[in-house]
């Protein structure tokens, strides 16, 4: 595929600037490897350094800015972003193998998340409180945290960062952003939208390069005040050490191994189609992807039969191509992570039903095809039912009833997102109390959110400091409690 490449710089101080050590890194597509995107900066710690000051230097004047003309910038931003849908999807499409439909849509969403944002700059941020004097006027109020560093993942290059970003900077923070390394570009071309919006020099800046050089200088800068982080359970582990040593806020969202079970009352059309859905779109690359299904006995065999059937169906291809229902994984270090947890599942006793090899397509031989890939007779105590996998890979237990179910489902350090298929009341409401998870679903997939609703899981999937909604004000801000009297 021959396509013009670019050259890509970091975002500084409202300018574009190469990295200091003059390094760059090229962008492949998944689909197609021999597709360059671009090239991306490497960067160093003097760079995040020069970011990190920027970013104090713009929050002197950001945050006395009214919440109002905060606002304002996200909502010109928000409209050049609709405007650029198509641009930037394709771009995330060639950079992370997510399919265009599904790009398309992650960036609308985006639209979405700033034009919510935009609405909180005019929503109260404190109460007033009875006091015990009489004479005196107890109300608290909130203020922005500061600079705070951002570390969001490949997998949701538009969305998540998002997540972050807009809230963090109309509660009156300045943000320096560090993006997957796999899905710069279109980090960089979000970071276009706010530049072109007229968003002050500062405010927003992003630094390219390695997580071990980028995300470390930013844990460890002092004037870093607060750390929003997406990904891994053992970067996360590492990040609150060092947020906690220095004492910053530190917020982190991590993985999970997502269950749904399956009831002898379910629509087992309905719960096939969202369990397949759930655990195969995006190339099951979601931490709120289903990855266990956990079925009642008396409907194992006839649900199992409906999945066969479903991913028998699934049409694997290009990501930017039309028909596609899943693209490749992300990377070539991806690829081999998905193969090793199948052979470890094999390995380990459970029997593979469908997929587990390299698709063979000579159309995609220049990809990180994997097929889509079925496990029955999978115990609770596997590694293919334990460990997040973030691949094409369900896993199918049978249980004796709901009781167990509730058991299996529980019986992991994760606690994301979970979802049950049932048509009786009694045990939506036994599986609303028993089931671990911070995201719950009934007849629905373990996958999806509501922009203005709470986002964020449990046990080791979070921190508990939620995202979206109005709960991204308790991590993006620090409360005051102000006592006036005459």
């Amino acid at each position: 595929m021959k396509v013009k490449t670019r050259t890509y710089q970091n975002l500084i101080n409202g300018e574009w600037v190469s990295p200091q050590s003059g390094e760059l890194k090229e962008s492949v597509n998944p689909s197609d490897n021999r597709d360059i995107v671009g090239y991306v900066p490497v960067s160093t710690k003097s760079d995040v350094d020069d970011a990190v000051q920027a970013a104090k230097q713009a929050f002197q004047t950001w945050r006395k800015l009214p919440g109002t003309a905060r606002g304002e910038y996200l909502r010109k931003a928000a409209d050049i972003l609709e405007q650029r849908v198509d641009d930037i999807a394709e771009t995330l499409t060639r950079e992370m193998g997510k399919t265009l439909i599904e790009a398309k849509a992650e960036t609308l969403r985006g639209v979405d998340i700033l034009r919510y944002y935009v609405s909180e700059g005019i929503r109260s941020i404190g109460e007033v409180i009875p006091s015990g004097d009489s004479e005196a006027l107890l109300f608290t109020s909130r203020v922005p945290v500061g600079v705070v560093g951002l570390i969001t993942p490949w997998n949701f290059p538009v969305a998540i960062p998002f997540h972050k970003i807009a809230p963090a900077l109309v509660y009156g923070n300045t943000v320096v952003i560090k993006s997957a390394f796999e899905t710069t570009i279109t980090a960089i071309k979000v970071m276009e939208c706010f530049k072109d919006a007229g968003l002050p020099d500062g405010v927003l800046n992003l630094v390219s390069g390695r997580g071990s050089t980028i995300g470390n200088a930013l844990c460890d800068h002092p004037d870093i005040k607060a750390i929003s982080f997406t990904g891994s359970n053992d970067v996360g582990k590492l990040i609150a050490l060092k947020a906690v040593q220095r004492g910053a806020k530190f917020q982190l969202e991590m993985g999970g191994k997502n269950p749904v079970i399956v009831t002898e009352h379910a629509d087992l059309d309905l719960a096939a189609e969202m369990t397949v859905n759930g655990s195969m779109k995006s190339a099951g690359q979601k931490c709120t992807a289903t990855s266990r299904a956990i079925i009642v006995k008396e409907v194992y065999e006839p649900f199992r039969e409906k999945i066969i059937q479903k991913i028998k169906n699934i049409t694997v291809g290009n990501a930017l191509q039309t028909g596609s229902y899943m693209g490749p994984v992300s990377s070539l270090t991806q690829f081999n992570s998905v193969q090793e947890a199948i052979k470890k599942g094999v390995k380990e006793g459970a029997r593979l039903v469908l997929g587990g090899n390299t698709v063979k397509n000579p159309k995609l031989a220049y990809g990180y095809y994997i097929e889509p890939t079925l496990f029955d007779e999978v115990e609770s105590s596997m590694s293919i039912a334990q460990e997040e996998i973030f691949g094409p890979v369900l896993a199918l237990i049978k249980v004796e009833n709901l009781e167990e179910a509730l058991q299996v489902a529980n019986d992991v350090k994760y606690g994301l997102s979970a979802s049950i298929f049932t048509n009786h009341l009694d045990e939506v409401f036994q599986y609303m109390n028993e089931v671990e998870a911070g995201m719950i679903r009934v007849n629905g997939e373990t996958t999806g959110l509501e922009i203005h609703a709470p986002f964020g899981g449990i046990k080791d999937s979070s921190t508990q400091a939620r995202e979206l909604g109005r709960a991204a004000m308790e991590f993006f801000t620090s409360i005051k409690t102000i006592t006036i009297k005459s």
